[in-house]
């Protein structure tokens, strides 16, 4: 049996597992009919004409994992940010783990999307930002909502600090054969609140796994969200990934992506600007080699006047690697005033790996300040002469120029250990040591 045709004979049997009321279930039925007319995005599709996921599907993914094998602190412990305190919401094949994880209850409510979708207390919160500004034509974010019961809730109330950074972290142990995956993330934060979030996604073993997230942000008004993804997983495992941000006015939110592991990754990234002297911010960083594929999709869709966005992607690309960078700026009339840049730049190490640039402009209103730019080109053979010529070994003068191409991105992380470890996972994906205390 094909995997589309299995999820949709699985629907039946999850609802009867899960306590829905009518709005949940009118919600999810909606959606699985969308996957099931559309069924899995092939390159036919345009926003999916470099991205296919053929050698993905072919595998017999488990739909429901049986949760058999139970996983120690040990197992996990280096992949935990250790040089920080964090607030940690742990998940094992997509279940809640409350022995690897730390919840607070001071003043923010952090807790499970089963818990939210299944309690009349948070009734009003599910109802008012559930699935409200998901793409209900987009089969993959349909498909995750016709199953969504597991992922984080997080509720940072109206004028409340975080006082320290949260974790969501998705482990997959390889129990199954071959696992699929469906995290949804809920996060509102409130008028005057700041939250900082780390998330990712980290298979234990060689297995294949797939795993297709949805996270929705609504941000309110005067609120400051830095949001950091890291993406460092094992070859065999491939990430589609969905994230639907809504800013009210004056409000700063940011998005740092860093795609490093993972056989394919997807990013399909969205900032919807529903108030005025909005900021946002879209930053990543891509280094890959071997086969691997890594796709990113933007869109900020200015609708209000007197906003900005700022977007600045670096890639490295070695072997027969091959990437993929989508940005598009979207202007509506009504957004006068509006202040929007976006910067792609790539470089090849090899003369077989490949990437598809397609920034986009399109622009409604005449009183704006919009610009793109997009590079492609190898490392500066001038710069290697004279570093080598100054006593620096080849490898290291290479790898000195990919960091020093990348350090604009890493410049700009917020959080000292992560940009810590962010370094170290660059200098191991470099192959050297850079020479510099991290």
């Amino acid at each position: 049996m094909e995997l589309k045709e299995k999820l949709i004979s699985s629907f039946m049997a999850f609802e009867e597992r899960v306590d829905v009321n009518a709005t949940l279930h009118d919600i999810r039925t909606n959606a699985i009919k969308n996957f099931e007319t559309k069924g899995f995005p092939t390159k036919k599709e345009e926003a999916w004409k470099y991205t296919s996921l053929n050698s993905v599907l072919k595998n017999d993914f488990s739909v429901f994992p049986k949760n058999e094998n139970s996983i120690q602190y040990s197992d996990v412990k280096k992949y935990y940010l250790h040089e920080i305190d964090t607030y940690k919401v742990v998940f094992v094949d997509g279940v809640f783990n409350s022995f690897l994880s730390s919840t607070t209850h001071d003043g923010i409510d952090v807790c499970l999307m089963a818990s939210a979708l299944t309690k009349p207390k948070y009734k009003m919160i599910i109802d008012t930002y559930f699935n409200q500004i998901a793409n209900k034509d987009e089969s993959l974010t349909s498909l995750n909502t016709a199953f969504a019961m597991e992922g984080a809730y997080i509720n940072i109330p109206k004028g409340k600090v975080a006082d320290k950074p949260i974790e969501i972290i998705n482990f997959s142990t390889g129990t199954e054969a071959a696992l699929l995956l469906q995290p949804r993330n809920l996060i509102v934060v409130g008028e005057n609140s700041h939250v900082q979030i780390i998330e990712r996604h980290q298979s234990l073993n060689s297995n294949p796994v797939l795993t297709n997230s949805v996270t929705e942000i609504f941000a309110a008004k005067r609120a400051i969200v830095d949001y950091y993804k890291i993406q460092n997983d094992k070859i065999e495992a491939s990430l589609i990934d969905n994230t639907y941000i809504a800013q009210k006015q004056q409000s700063n939110v940011s998005v740092h992506t860093f795609s490093f592991g993972g056989n394919i990754t997807r990013n399909n990234l969205n900032f919807y600007h529903q108030g005025e002297h909005i900021e946002s911010t879209l930053k990543g960083i891509t280094i890959i080699e071997g086969r691997q594929h890594v796709d990113h999709h933007t869109l900020v869709q200015h609708a209000t006047p007197n906003c900005e966005s700022h977007q600045n992607y670096k890639t490295i690309l070695d072997d027969k690697a091959t990437g993929v960078f989508n940005g598009k700026i979207f202007v509506e009339k009504e957004a006068q005033k509006t202040d929007a840049f976006q910067q792609n730049n790539n470089i090849l190490l090899s003369d077989k790996a490949s990437i598809n640039a397609k920034p986009q402009l399109e622009i409604f209103a005449d009183d704006v300040k919009c610009s793109h730019g997009c590079t492609i080109g190898q490392l500066d053979e001038t710069a290697m002469f004279y570093m080598q010529s100054r006593g620096i070994p080849k490898k290291e003068a290479k790898a000195l120029l990919m960091y020093a191409f990348s350090n604009e991105v890493i410049e700009s992380i917020k959080i000292p250990a992560l940009k810590q470890r962010i370094t170290k996972i660059i200098a191991t994906k470099l192959g050297v040591n850079m020479g510099f205390d991290l």
